[in-house]
């Protein structure tokens, strides 16, 4: 039998304090998921509404089909910096028309939709995102262009966007442009570089230079209008496509745009008849410690978002600090690699290594459950060869060409972050609990390095060593690292795709499993040189 059984026992108090540390962390996450939302605060989406515009989230809304999900995508982007959180964008994936597509959305109740460079690694984020899963773009268009005093940071990499934009039409995947507003200077190339572009009458304005910049470079004398209106370039430039009455009919228009795409998915479909978990998901709020130091099974995770909870475990009796196996995940095959004790050994990296290469014989996407403190150091570590093989397994992760989903649970640390397929390794998502966390090493072990370090630095200087000074600096070290690990933190710097609810884990990743299976799901044909 393969159907996994429990050992959870949710009366428990161990159980009870993960489950309330877990609530409280997901609460502090949805405060900042809220500030997001607000956009621009109460001042600025009212002056929107009297403009009688409608707000970032309920374009799209109104453009995704009824009832169909919204995978929201880097929402804590800018989290932790002088900027708004959320980055003054939206981006995600939903459903327009049976078709999977990455929505981008400017909030124009946020410096006027200006972007900025969280904005922009959040932007490139979501386009990396369409080109590896073969989704169709839209842009929801009302932008001001670049936030002017970080031009520094945004000028150069920006033009990734258009030539994204570029790259997606030659791979004959559609991008479509719904202008809403404003869409200047360099903004203007985002329309003129999509393949279908809809305006709004009386609200739409598309151009290089507005009017104060061609009085000042040409003398002459303009409109917003007849410089860059939406009637001017249905009529006259040819830029726009459709000409829409207003929002309502724009977004309207996006949606046939889609309908006659005549899109089909080129990988398999998932199979119709697949069974619930077993377990309930709400258990997933305890199984995690509070205390990352102490290991968790990784098979009550497993065991409740599994197909029927069914598992077929490879080589349980190897390497068993890292449990791997074959399942299945709303109808689509998965191979699965979750850590089980957190430390990766020798056995466990030779094991993932054939794991890995197995997944890629049979075209079978990866699942990476992270709780990792990294590979095993040590004399008996280093003589029995824990880097050729650690390297063995980062080799096989790294030239891996099935799909592979990360979600970090745990600890994510040092190498162990690599060999598991993290942010560096193109994982087609990476998501994280509120638990998470993920450094070169913990806190307390850093400090302690830098510690030994700056102790036999004064020893042999002949200097007197201040424990004062140390005990300071340890705490210094150890308050930085432990803040910079957290998972918002991460999320801010778009090192994670979102944080997400542990209980939401299994519908996440069918909507990711659905959409990797837009393009073609082929094992590579080798890899690099394993070291024996």
């Amino acid at each position: 039998m393969t159907t996994l059984h429990t050992h959870v026992d949710p009366s428990s108090d161990e159980f009870a304090t993960n489950r309330d540390d877990m609530l409280t962390k997901l609460a502090e996450i949805d405060a900042e998921h809220a500030k997001a939302v607000a956009g621009g605060g109460e001042k600025y989406v009212t002056r929107h509404r009297k403009r009688g515009k409608l707000l970032a989230r309920e374009r799209i809304e109104l453009l995704l089909d009824e009832d169909s999900p919204f995978l929201e995508l880097s929402p804590l982007a800018a989290w932790g910096t002088d900027f708004a959180v959320g980055a003054s964008v939206v981006t995600g994936i939903g459903v327009v028309e049976g078709v999977e597509c990455l929505i981008v959305a400017n909030d124009p109740t946020v410096k006027g939709g200006a972007s900025n460079p969280s904005s922009l690694r959040k932007g490139h984020r979501a386009a990396q995102i369409a080109q590896e899963n073969r989704l169709p773009v839209i842009n929801l268009v009302e932008s001001g262009g670049a936030d002017l005093p970080t031009q520094k940071d945004i000028f150069i990499p920006g033009g990734r966007t258009f030539r994204n934009l570029t790259r997606s039409s030659a791979r004959k995947v559609p991008t479509i442009a719904l202008v809403f507003g404003n869409s200047t200077a360099g903004g203007a190339y985002l329309p003129g570089m999509s393949d279908y572009v809809v305006m709004v009458a009386g609200r739409a304005k598309v151009f290089l230079g507005g009017p104060p910049l061609v009085k000042m470079a040409t003398g002459e004398e303009a409109d917003d209008e007849e410089l860059g209106g939406a009637e001017m370039h249905a009529r006259s430039s040819g830029l726009a496509d459709y000409l829409a009455a207003d929002e309502e009919d724009a977004i309207r228009l996006g949606r046939s745009i889609i309908k006659r795409l005549n899109w089909r998915k080129h990988g398999p479909s998932p199979k119709p008849d697949y069974a619930e978990p077993l377990f309930d998901p709400e258990d997933l709020l305890g199984i995690v410690p509070t205390d990352l130091k102490v290991p968790f099974d990784p098979r009550e995770v497993i065991a409740r978002i599994v197909d029927g909870s069914d598992f077929d475990e490879f080589k349980p009796l190897y390497g068993s600090s890292l449990v791997t196996g074959w399942a299945q995940l709303h109808g689509y095959p998965i191979g699965i690699l979750a850590n089980a004790r957190g430390v990766l050994f020798s056995e466990e990296s030779q094991k993932a290594a054939q794991f890995i290469q197995l997944a890629n014989q049979t075209d079978t996407p990866l699942l990476f459950l992270h709780n990792t403190t990294g590979y095993m150091v040590g004399k008996e570590y280093e003589r029995g060869g824990i880097i050729k093989h650690g390297a063995m397994m980062i080799n096989a992760v790294s030239n891996s060409t099935v799909p592979h989903l990360s979600v970090l649970m745990g600890a994510s640390y040092g190498a162990g972050h690599y060999g598991m397929c993290g942010r560096a390794y193109d994982p087609r998502f990476l998501f994280a609990w509120p638990s998470a966390k993920s450094a070169v090493m913990g806190p307390a072990q850093l400090a302690g390095v830098l510690s030994i370090v700056a102790r036999a630095a004064a020893q042999s200087r002949g200097a007197e060593y201040s424990e004062e000074d140390d005990a300071a600096m340890r705490a210094m070290v150890e308050g930085k690292i432990e803040a910079e690990s957290l998972p918002m933190f991460l999320s801010g710097m778009v090192y994670d795709d979102g944080i997400i609810d542990p209980r939401d884990t299994r519908t996440v990743l069918g909507l990711c499993l659905s959409v990797v299976h837009n393009t073609a799901v082929k094992g590579a044909d080798g890899f690099g040189v394993f070291r024996m």
